[in-house]
């Protein structure tokens, strides 16, 4: 695909990859009222150009202003691809050193946020297509490949290979070629918990007729009868 070169056709692509995505969207109208995500890209798009040329401070002043009414906060150093879809957008935080690919969704609630407080590169870098899920933070500088995904509420500070899927705290890697709805991603702190109650479940089956098994297991019950006690 062929990206626009001047800053105000990429703009035109911010607006346009919404009517393409979103199909929550009744009428252009709403782009101006029911998108923060949008507005906070468009003000990222002005004050980028401003950072580089120089203006800082202005470039600051213009996201700080951005930050306060959209709920989104985006350094303008960071680099931005083209047609990235914030949706919906509140408490989305992007450092000044992360760089998004292109054809990026990000859900409401994303941080990718740094764990160093030196002039480095110290926040992660998002290739091209990638899905980053509600609430998941993505620390460090860290590569999330192209075409990866991230569950929501996922924790990523290691990087993921492309076409992979990343889920849970901290984030862990999934085989490649998962699905690509989110809703679909596997829950593997469910499957890890599961398989530790059946192995205790079969562990207990072949205890339980041990007396001394038996008795163990009533004072356990008695225990955990007086933490409720104590609990209510």
């Amino acid at each position: 695909m062929t990206y626009a070169t001047t800053l105000f056709s990429t703009i035109k692509e911010d607006f346009a990859v919404i009517l393409e995505k979103d199909p929550a969207i009744n009428s252009r109208v709403e782009l101006f009222f029911n998108y923060p995500g949008l507005i906070a890209l468009v003000h990222y798009r002005i004050a980028h150009q401003l950072y580089v040329k120089g203006f800082r401070v202005l470039a600051r002043m213009l996201m700080g202003f951005t930050q306060w009414i959209t709920n989104i906060d985006i350094h303008p150093a960071c680099k931005i691809g083209h047609r990235v879809f914030i949706d919906h957008g509140v408490g989305v935080v992007i450092g000044e050193t992360a760089e998004i690919g292109n054809e990026v969704i990000i859900y409401q609630g994303v941080s990718l946020g740094g764990v160093s407080l030196e002039r480095v590169k110290r926040h992660p870098t998002i290739g091209d297509y990638v899905i980053i899920g509600a609430g998941a933070k993505v620390l460090g500088n860290i590569i999330v490949g192209e075409h990866s995904k991230i569950g929501a509420n996922s924790v990523v500070i290691r990087p993921v290979p492309p076409n992979s899927t990343a889920v849970g705290i901290p984030a862990r890697n999934i085989v490649k070629g998962m699905s690509d709805d989110l809703d679909k991603i596997p829950d593997v702190s469910y499957q890890l918990f599961t398989y530790l109650k059946k192995r205790l479940d079969l562990l207990e089956s072949q205890t339980q007729k041990d007396g001394e098994y038996a008795e163990a297991l009533k004072r356990l019950e008695d225990l955990y009868g007086e933490f409720l006690k104590v609990r209510n």
